[in-house]
């Protein structure tokens, strides 16, 4: 499975999208502050993620989503969930 993902930062008032096939590494990863921009937004919060069965399928939507490049869009599907914080 692979999934892709809304993180929301707080701290800088940032989302950040991504797509992976371990959600929680990846947001532990995120918090750990691995790179650059993960590090200035800590703690990063999980807002929203789609499941999918193929990388390219997960990868493709990531892209499609930044493409927009609209965080009112982001915001819209963040809300569609019903919760701030889905379950995997």
């Amino acid at each position: 499975m692979y999934y892709t993902y809304i993180l929301y930062s707080r701290i800088i008032d940032k989302y950040y999208v991504g797509s992976t096939n371990d959600l929680e590494r990846r947001l532990a990863d995120h918090n750990r502050g691995k790179d650059k921009f993960s590090r200035q937004g800590k703690p990063w919060q999980l807002m929203y993620f789609e499941k999918y069965e193929t990388r390219a399928e997960a990868f493709s939507r990531e892209r499609a989503i930044k493409k927009k490049k609209s965080r009112v869009y982001i915001e819209k599907l963040i809300c569609s969930t019903g919760s701030e914080h889905p379950d995997l």
